[in-house]
């Protein structure tokens, strides 16, 4: 899967009125090429969702971003663990309904193709969901300590950024444990596959 940065995504925005076609248009990747406009809608959508944008609506068709500031790191924090806490218990209880079940029912040889059991199906997508949102939000925490000069903040955010990883490893042990060999593989390609860089956005 490809990725996008999210100081990219900042960095054309203006701190206000930000709309997607603009962005569409000055955001370029590292050829200097456009991304496809699904790609930007996608981002603009998940930095709303991990707190750097809100979007504005004027009416249906007029929507515009604005940057979003916090002036008490607090709040921020607070903000973070909200999130945290979401996407954590739709692991908790997708796990829970998963641990006894045959994920998949038909892998091929080349094990790009299978076949997921209908009973799991559900849970297992509101597994990677969750799985790729705490991904995202420990991408976006790195760059945020990265740029920050509030060390009491930075502090906060490490803590927050240890407990996501202690989840998604918890997670994974979890996931393949007593599978059989090829499950595992498909199951830890699909999963590796939703962690983006630091500082970045899976596409």
């Amino acid at each position: 899967m490809k990725e996008i940065s999210i100081s990219l995504l900042l960095k054309n925005m203006n701190q206000e009125n930000n709309y997607e076609d603009d962005l569409w248009k000055t955001c370029l990747d590292e050829k200097g090429k456009r991304y496809r406009r699904k790609d930007i809608s996608n981002s603009l959508k998940k930095l709303e969702a991990l707190g750097f944008i809100k979007k504005m609506r004027i009416s249906g068709t007029d929507i515009y971003y604005n940057k979003l500031s916090y002036s008490n790191p607090d709040g921020y924090v607070g903000f973070i663990n909200n999130i945290m806490f979401t996407n954590e218990s739709k692991i908790k209880e997708s796990l829970k309904k998963l641990e006894s079940r045959k994920i998949f029912v038909d892998i091929s040889k080349d094990l790009n193709s299978y076949k997921p059991a209908e009973q799991s199906k559900e849970n297992y997508e509101k597994l990677l969901e969750a799985f790729s949102n705490l991904t995202e939000l420990a991408s976006a925490i790195q760059l945020v300590n990265e740029t920050s000069k509030d060390e009491e903040l930075k502090k906060k955010l490490k803590m927050c950024h240890s407990e996501i990883k202690e989840t998604l490893e918890k997670t994974n042990e979890k996931i393949i444990r007593d599978r059989k060999s090829n499950e595992i593989i498909v199951i830890q390609r699909r999963f590796a596959g939703r962690i983006p860089n630091p500082g970045f956005l899976k596409l």
